[in-house]
């Protein structure tokens, strides 16, 4: 193909693009065509197809036609080191150009149509290195729930030893501060060193160095005898451990994911938490009747208490072969190294070139990637896109915690002790709660990339409040009637569990690593993930005090009534993410946030006259319509109808 003047102009200037365009990339240059991902449920009718891979109507390089896109990589090869990959990237080029088109480009060889079709239409077929990932990244989580839950059970034992046992106000303080210790120390200190370790580091040594944190700190805990040395082995788990791995590993997850799996493999972190949670009851019952061979407090809680460095421990051995991110190391401008970890992660290098390419295209959009701290943190308010994509992962990661979960997870026990289970039976039920919340994290894998994340988290919110006031409400039961009260209080409790698990379970930390862009990525993430734990502190250290203040009928019913807020929250303030690279997100977090919130009051009310009235009503125009050419009306009877815009 020629490289004649007027396409090498166009070359030179996407190559290197001018990260000053206007209001410093604030504003999108990529139209977002996929209007489905809007309205308050989706589109039904997509949701029937079951298209789960669509793309987005246009992208940056629509604009150019395919030769001079294809030019374009050329020059990308030559001017990045990649002198024997320059046709590879010509056709990546193109590809990144059309990502669907791949049945007329007649320069494809056969093995790279072959290639392209089997990751569109099979996308969990990914290479060893990939699975390798999801390895590393599960016992990571593990770790983190299994650091959460083993204090579950040693609350039976420890503060007895160590003189906050009583039923004092002083005693209730401290148990709630000493449990709540690596939540605090989340929030005030991981959340300002994760950014700067991950932009010194990586992601990978982040998470290799947290994993080895969280083994040395749950040893050390094992060997304390007063509540502030217990505080102290706590505090140093959440500061260096639990705060910057679970700020690092979605960010990780979100960018080695190829897009049509980005929301299933970045919740992979919540699922193997919860898988993790379980597992710290399982050890929880194992060790309660371990003897205490004259150890003073007893040798069993602490069993407990250490038991959690096993899986971070095989995590260590594990992290050192899997590849950093790509995004990481294009932003330190080292590009063959990540071709090299795209070419590892990708079934087939014509798929690593492609979205080196077009990562490379849009990284040029985000200017600021070596801005100081205190600019990027400015810009995380000031700037619209990055201040909605703030407010959004401020609302779900506020949300995660008061829907009420952590209450069961930390002290279940004691709830089910106050309903009169025996410390065995309560253990016991507690890993129940454990496994429910396992194993209905599952669903979300076929869900969460088909129909949204906005749509979990508005089916789950009510349902979530429901279940617990029918837990609280359950321990006015009177005690003749103990079957019945104790079946109640579990079966409130399981259902609730089992709504949270697809639900804000598995969406937080998937929306949080992907609604910032690239520059302010690390620092956004490390910033939502502090306020997760900055209000899981407070719900851990104040429910103790809470049950005494409220019982349990009051202390459950707050937290439900926090769901209901968490509807109308996501509802008005939460954009959709699903089924778009990270880098074309831009215009969805760039509408202002009071459109958007009326935009959903209209879609709501217009549920409700068609479900509850059973009105034929016109479907609003999608909040993006003016990108698009083709637009659908829909009759809600059900009738499509469509207009064609000139």
């Amino acid at each position: 193909m020629s490289h004649n003047i007027e396409d090498k102009d166009k070359v030179d200037h996407v190559s290197d693009l001018d990260s000053s365009n206007s209001e410093s990339h604030k504003k999108s240059i990529y139209p977002q065509g996929n209007a489905n991902t809007i309205g308050i449920f989706e589109d039904s009718t997509q949701a029937e197809e079951g298209n789960t891979n669509e793309e987005p109507a246009e992208n940056i390089l629509t604009q150019y036609d395919e030769e001079t896109v294809m030019n374009m990589g050329r020059h990308f090869a030559q001017k990045n080191g990649f002198h024997s990959e320059v046709e590879l990237f010509a056709k990546g080029a193109a590809l990144a150009r059309d990502p669907k088109g791949y049945n007329r480009m007649k320069f494809l060889t056969q093995e790279e149509h072959d290639a392209v079709y089997r990751e569109i239409h099979h996308p969990w077929d990914i290479p060893p290195k990939l699975w390798l990932i999801v390895l590393a990244i599960s016992l990571a989580a593990a770790t983190q729930g299994a650091d959460e839950s083993v204090i579950n059970g040693s609350n039976l034992f420890y503060p007895k030893y160590m003189g906050i046992g009583d039923d004092d106000q002083r005693s209730r303080w401290l148990e709630g501060l000493v449990n709540a210790a690596p939540y605090l120390f989340c929030a005030v200190v991981s959340t300002f060193i994760t950014d700067p370790l991950n932009r010194r580091f990586g992601r990978k040594w982040v998470i290799f160095w947290a994993s080895f944190a969280s083994s040395v700190t749950c040893f050390w805990q094992g060997f304390t005898n007063t509540w502030y040395h217990l505080f102290i082995a706590r505090a140093c788990l959440g500061a260096f451990g639990i705060g910057p791995k679970s700020a690092t590993v979605p960010v990780y997850a979100s960018e080695a994911a190829p897009a049509p799996i980005r929301g299933a493999l970045t919740m992979l972190w919540q699922f193997f938490t919860a898988l993790g949670i379980a597992i710290g009851y399982v050890f929880s019952i194992a060790f309660y009747h371990v003897p205490a061979h004259g150890i003073g407090g007893g040798l069993n809680w602490r069993l407990m208490l250490g038991s959690a460095m096993l899986p971070a421990t095989l995590a260590l051995f594990f992290i050192p072969m899997i590849p950093e991110s790509p995004r990481w190391l294009m932003g330190k401008g080292r590009y063959v190294e990540a071709f090299d970890s795209l070419k590892g992660i990708r079934k087939h290098p014509i798929s690593a070139a492609r979205d080196l390419f077009y990562q490379h295209v849009l990284f040029q959009e985000e200017e600021g990637f070596d801005a100081p701290f205190w600019q990027r943190f400015k810009e995380l308010f000031t700037v619209r896109r990055n201040r909605n994509a703030t407010i959004a992962s401020f609302i779900v990661t506020f949300m995660q915690q008061f829907c009420g979960i952590n209450v069961i997870a930390y002290y279940s026990s004691s709830i089910f002790i106050n309903a009169n289970f025996s410390e065995i039976s309560a253990l016991g039920a507690s890993v129940g709660f454990g496994f429910l919340n396992t194993i209905f994290a599952l669903p979300a894998f076929f869900t969460i990339d088909r129909y949204g994340r906005r749509f979990l988290l508005l089916m789950t919110f009510p349902l979530m409040g429901l279940f617990l006031f029918m837990t609280g409400f359950s321990f006015w039961i009177p005690e003749e009637h103990r079957d019945g009260r104790l079946a109640s209080i579990c079966l409130g409790i399981y259902i609730y569990t089992i709504f949270y698990s697809f639900g804000s379970g598995v969406v937080t930390f998937p929306y949080t690593a992907e609604c910032f862009p690239l520059y302010v990525r690390t620092l956004g993430t490390s910033i939502a993930i502090g306020n997760l734990w900055f209000w899981n502190f407070i719900l851990a250290i104040t429910w103790p005090s809470m049950l005494d203040a409220f019982k349990p009928q009051g202390a459950f019913g707050w937290y439900a009534g926090w769901n209901f807020v968490g509807f109308f929250l996501v509802l008005w303030f939460l954009p959709e993410t699903k089924s778009l690279t990270l880098e074309e997100l831009d215009e969805v977090f760039d509408v202002p946030l009071m459109k958007h919130a009326r935009y959903q009051t209209r879609e709501l009310w217009d549920v409700i006259q068609v479900h509850v009235f059973r009105k034929n009503i016109t479907r609003q125009p999608p909040l993006h319509a003016r990108h698009r050419t083709h637009v659908t009306t829909e009759k809600w009877d059900g009738k499509p109808e469509h207009e064609f815009i000139e």
